[in-house]
């Protein structure tokens, strides 16, 4: 969005440059008040009691079409003009707490915070989220999963707009991982409980001959740093640069995709380089994957039905240009000029 409309302000609760992505240092970020507070930078969910009254008492945007990039805040976001929300889901945490939150046993403080929030919060909330999702003019989504979902926690129709993969990511040098070990699948995702990265290491671990190497950072990480330790074969590499991820995207076998997505945005990362995916029957996916042409579907995030998938994901031959030519339909420059003419329509009702 911000490379559709560059010089454009982006408007936020939070920011925390160091902590995201160094391409929006180049952005006008205009974060909101309750930002100078460090801690709910550097913890955002610290912030969940706050976060609606900070946006409902926000600055409002001056502007004659305002997006609103949203999966819980940003549509409640006032502006003077129209308002387009392109939405990455209705609140996970707030519809689906528990798969949000993982469970709550033994000392996941993280988990029990979440749903001890949303217990006490989540009426109000809800009536709040409901009020902000009214306020929009126009409703963009990014998966049929998350059409249907607006349609039915709000009662809006709205557009499927698939956001791009990273397809030029592809093209750039690659660096080598050190401890990367070879024949090995890639797994990319928070480590988060309902991303179901567990599984995938004990899965992973029953295949003879196959390692895994894990993308991504989170609040399990140590939790799955002690079962990789003891499954072995796996390498939880944090984050990484886009060199290093180029280079285990080109060398991997394929990807193993477990989580409850509501866009499947990974496997058209690997299918950028003609890499198959082993991928959850389910949300966003079920976009994304074409069975038997860019990957293949385990119906449940079991460890053995994605040890079933992957094994067979690794002895099939598979066709990486009809894999590409997959991923090329997910274009940027297609969502960016339908983004621009979503906002002229939007112009031409001022």
């Amino acid at each position: 969005m911000t490379r559709a409309y560059p010089g454009v302000a982006l408007h936020t609760t939070l920011y925390d440059l160091p902590g995201t992505f160094p391409e929006f240092g180049s952005v006008d970020v205009q974060p909101m008040p309750i930002n100078r507070w460090p801690m709910l930078r550097k913890h955002h969910r610290l912030a969940l009691p706050w976060l609606a009254g900070a946006v409902s008492n926000s600055p409002i945007v001056h502007a004659d079409v305002m997006l609103a990039s949203s999966s819980g805040w940003a549509h409640g976001i006032r502006t003077t003009g129209r308002k387009v929300v392109y939405c990455h889901a209705p609140a996970r945490w707030l519809y689906q707490t528990d798969r949000y939150a993982g469970p709550v046993e033994g000392t996941a403080m993280r988990s029990r915070a979440v749903t001890g929030a949303v217990r006490m919060l989540g009426p109000r909330l809800r009536d709040w989220d409901q009020h902000a999702a009214e306020s929009a003019d126009r409703y963009l989504v990014n998966s049929t999963v998350v059409q249907r979902a607006v349609a039915e926690v709000y009662g809006i129709q709205a557009e499927v707009l698939p956001p791009p993969p990273a397809n030029l990511f592809a093209e750039g040098e690659a660096e080598p991982v050190v401890g990367v070990s070879e024949p090995f699948v890639l797994c990319v995702a928070r480590l988060l409980p309902y991303k179901n990265v567990a599984q995938v290491i004990e899965a992973v671990g029953q295949i003879p001959g196959l390692n895994l190497v894990v993308v991504g950072d989170g609040p399990e990480r140590a939790r799955l740093e002690e079962q990789a330790a003891r499954v072995g074969h796996t390498l939880l590499a944090g984050r990484v640069a886009d060199a290093q991820l180029r280079w285990l995207y080109e060398n991997c076998t394929g990807l193993v995709a477990a989580s409850y997505e509501d866009f499947g945005l990974t496997p058209l990362e690997a299918a950028a380089f003609g890499k198959p995916t082993a991928a959850l029957r389910d949300g966003g996916y079920l976009d994304t994957v074409i069975e038997g042409v860019s990957g293949m579907f385990f119906d449940e995030p079991t460890v053995g039905g994605i040890a079933d998938a992957v094994s067979l994901l690794v002895a099939r031959r598979w066709d990486a240009p009809a894999i590409g030519a997959h991923a090329e339909l997910f274009s940027e420059e297609r969502f960016i000029r339908r983004l621009h003419a979503v906002v002229e329509e939007e112009l031409a009702r001022v």
